[in-house]
């Protein structure tokens, strides 16, 4: 009797299921994208004095056309740059391996074949791709070897023209101070609306200026048109191959030893007066730099002798000897016929121009922010005797010698040549990285590239939305209580009908 009244709630279960299955096909869904995760880059910055390695990361569904990238790691290569690797077979290539080894570690498994490798050689391999175009294409080929033989999507070791290394640096920098784009606080990108700012480089064969301007860009070879984030961007941007920090301090050798008819014993106005240093003749003359200066007939390993003065005005003389002045071809020049719009806005100055304004100001103690500080510090510099920067500055031994005439460079550079003033010079900010993130090219590089490369696609999925949850939670509660109150109440009605038939 009582397994016989239990059966209809079966039927009344199924029904009410069946109704629960009707609502779920006329519910409204809607669709959901799941993220693919990250895609990552990698990029070898082949400086002129060293190699770096750079490991980027950004969202796989990319923003505005740009991957929103960060520097997951970075890895610096023992030994000198790619170019000094010249006549020694495999050797810029195994220079590589320790920091290859590393990318193979920070990056997924499952994304090494998916990953693009870049090396962006800079001023170094200019040069040699000058003095030695054979040489030059065998270390690049050597190196794109060694990263093929790396389980990763290897895009190419290429030399950076000037103009691509300076633009690049200005987006590393604007993008890092979050003027093309920034994360809101409802959770979405935008674009904040504020001005760029300006890039000065300062590396070891060449130095680059670039900046917005609304001028009109009188040499086209000058001019370079980035789009990023959306928006597109109008430069102005030069580099000045030789004028590099390790290149002008042998430009500047080589016009001493000149001046002096080339004599065993040469005076350096720029040296401490109490410091002297032997060197041999090749390690002035042996770049393409230096070769307008370079004697006739001479013995590359003939010794030779620099004596310090530590004389500031035959230092100045001496600098601006390596700039040209004269003429200019163009409505404004810069110097050595470069055309050049007015300075706008701010700017940062970043690689060597950060750590020769910092050493600066740590030895003589002036804040350098105006021009006339820069000039005062400077001149104090140069009168130091060379016990003096080694008690003040005792971490910087190997530099010491060559402040005086580096300081004095970029006092040329920033006021006479680029024409910094006391209204625009306030305006520069010496700066080594802008967060965690060194500054330099290889970043705005990757961000550019990155515009390269396909987004993967989102994967999209159905689902409810949250009043449709709801609504089938409350139908699920309610029916879960009706089913258990009925079977309540046939549990009872079975015990009092069980009792009434052993009564009887």
């Amino acid at each position: 009797m009582a397994q016989r009244s239990a059966l209809p709630i079966i039927p009344i279960a199924l029904l009410l299921f069946g109704l629960v299955g009707i609502l779920l096909l006329t519910i409204p869904t809607q669709d959901v994208r799941d993220a693919p995760g990250f895609m990552y880059g990698i990029v070898l910055d082949a400086g002129s004095s060293h190699t770096s390695l750079y490991i980027y990361k950004w969202p796989a569904d990319k923003q505005n056309g740009t991957g929103v990238v960060t520097e997951l790691n970075k890895c610096h290569v023992e030994g000198d740059g790619i170019s000094s690797y010249m006549g020694q077979n495999g050797a810029a290539g195994r220079s590589l391996e320790a920091c290859l080894d590393q990318a193979v570690k920070d990056i997924p498994k499952e994304r090494h074949q998916n990953t693009p490798v870049y090396l962006g050689a800079t001023a170094g391999m200019r040069l040699l791709n000058i003095s030695n175009p054979e040489q030059s294409a065998q270390i690049l080929e050597e190196v794109g070897q060694k990263i093929k033989s790396y389980p990763f999507n290897y895009r190419g070791a290429t030399i950076l023209s000037g103009q691509k290394e300076g633009a690049y640096g200005w987006v590393t920098v604007n993008y890092l101070l979050e003027n093309f784009i920034k994360y809101g606080f409802v959770g979405r990108w935008l674009s904040p609306g504020r001005s760029t700012v300006g890039a000065l480089d300062f590396g070891g064969a060449s130095t680059q200026i670039t900046f917005v301007t609304q001028e009109t860009v009188e040499d086209i070879q000058d001019m370079m048109k980035l789009r990023l984030y959306g928006h597109e961007y109008f430069l102005y941007t030069h580099s000045f191959l030789c004028y590099g920090q390790d290149q002008i301090l042998k430009r500047l050798l080589a016009h001493i030893v000149k001046s002096q008819g080339y004599s065993q014993v040469v005076t350096h106005p720029c040296f401490p007066a109490d410091h002297s240093k032997t060197l041999k003749m090749v390690n002035i003359f042996n770049s393409p730099c230096t070769v307008k200066d370079k004697p006739e007939t001479y013995n590359p390993q003939r010794n030779l002798t620099l004596q310090g003065s530590g004389h500031y005005e035959h230092c100045i003389g001496n600098v601006t000897k390596l700039f040209s002045f004269n003429s200019c071809p163009f409505s404004h020049c810069s110097f050595d016929k470069v055309f050049q719009p007015n300075i706008t806005g701010s700017f940062m100055a970043f690689s060597a121009f950060f750590y020769i304004h910092s050493i600066l100001q740590q030895i003589t103690g002036v804040t350098v922010s105006t021009p006339q500080q820069l000039e005062e510090a400077t001149e104090k510099l140069c009168g130091m005797k060379h016990s003096q920067l080694m008690t003040l500055a005792p971490n910087e031994m190997a530099r010491l010698e060559n402040l005086c005439a580096c300081s004095v460079f970029i006092k040329t550079l920033i006021l006479k040549g680029y024409g910094f003033d006391d209204a625009s010079f306030p305006r520069i900010s010496f700066q080594k990285k802008a967060g965690d993130t060194s500054l330099g090219w290889a970043l705005g590089y990757m961000l550019t590239l990155s515009n390269l490369l396909p987004a993967e696609s989102v994967e999209v999925r159905k689902t409810l939305t949250i009043g449709a949850w709801g609504t089938l939670l409350f139908l699920f509660i309610f029916l879960l209580i009706v089913i258990c109150a009925f079977l309540l109440l046939r549990t009872r009605d079975g015990r009092k009908k069980a009792g009434d038939e052993s009564t009887i």
